[in-house]
């Protein structure tokens, strides 16, 4: 499907738990001085602008980062993407996971990112043109199949649907249990929303009984604006690096006072 724009959504409560778990991650991944790889299924522009008519017909970023930001101290990953952004774009500037890895990856590290969506492909080449990244005009998962195993074999993949096709929660299972089992050192990582119809459940509960040593990390919110059917954020990270789980439950302790 076709229909899909973060700039909607961009810095919502879910956009900071994927993002501050994602800059974490990679943050680790960078300590060993190895060359990596990252991919991304979904990767959207790259960069928004939270001062967009879109952006604030949601309010969805007031709720999100404008709120929270100061969560995260100034040394924590994701605050320090943040704060670079700003400095280059403007203060309603915030950064897709692309732009993430982007900032905190060495020019050693490959990045690949996959977008079907042709505006938004425009959007993320031209968000990414400064930097050594190949951004696809192709289906996600085909790109994704077509990578894996990566070379450099160290590194992740990010897995973050729109979940409008309503298929995607009974296909990802099957196409993680496929991408695992080719790339089995990799850091996989799955987002995905939670409703208030619980779509979600089988589809974690069958990831779960596949990956059981992996980490599975939920937040509950209210909702963004009155009838918004999303009121949680859930990640789950397949070979999760050492300390993830204690960030998440950090950034979960948060979550709870909200």
């Amino acid at each position: 499907m076709l229909s899909y724009q973060h700039i909607y959504h961009a810095g919502n409560l879910a956009d900071v738990h994927k993002h501050s778990l994602l800059a974490w991650t990679l943050d680790y991944l960078t300590r060993k001085d190895k060359p990596l790889s990252f991919m991304e299924t979904h990767a959207g522009r790259a960069l928004y602008d939270l001062s967009d008519v879109a952006a604030l017909k949601t309010g969805e970023a007031k709720q999100g980062i404008e709120r929270v930001a100061k969560w995260f101290a100034p040394d924590h990953p994701f605050a320090r993407v943040l704060a670079e952004v700003r400095a280059a774009h403007g203060a309603n500037a915030y950064p897709g996971s692309p732009l993430i890895a982007a900032h905190l990856l060495r020019p050693t590290d490959q990045i690949h990112l996959a977008e079907l969506h042709p505006a938004e492909h425009a959007a993320l080449d031209w968000a990414m043109s400064p930097y050594p990244v190949r951004c696809h005009l192709r289906d996600g998962f085909e790109m994704a199949f077509a990578q894996t195993p990566p070379t450099p074999r160290r590194g992740m993949l990010l897995i973050d649907p729109s979940y409008e096709i309503k298929t995607d929660y009974v296909d990802i299972p099957r196409h993680i249990t496929k991408l695992a089992r080719a790339w089995n050192v990799g850091v996989i990582a799955l987002w995905y929303p939670i409703l208030t119809n619980a779509a979600h459940r089988p589809m974690i509960d069958a990831l779960n009984d596949a990956h059981p040593d992996a980490l599975s990390h939920e937040v509950r919110f209210a909702p963004a604006r009155p009838g918004h059917g999303m009121v949680g954020s859930g990640m789950f990270v397949i070979n999760p690096p050492y300390g993830l789980a204690d960030e998440a439950k950090r950034l979960g302790g948060k979550f709870a006072t909200l």
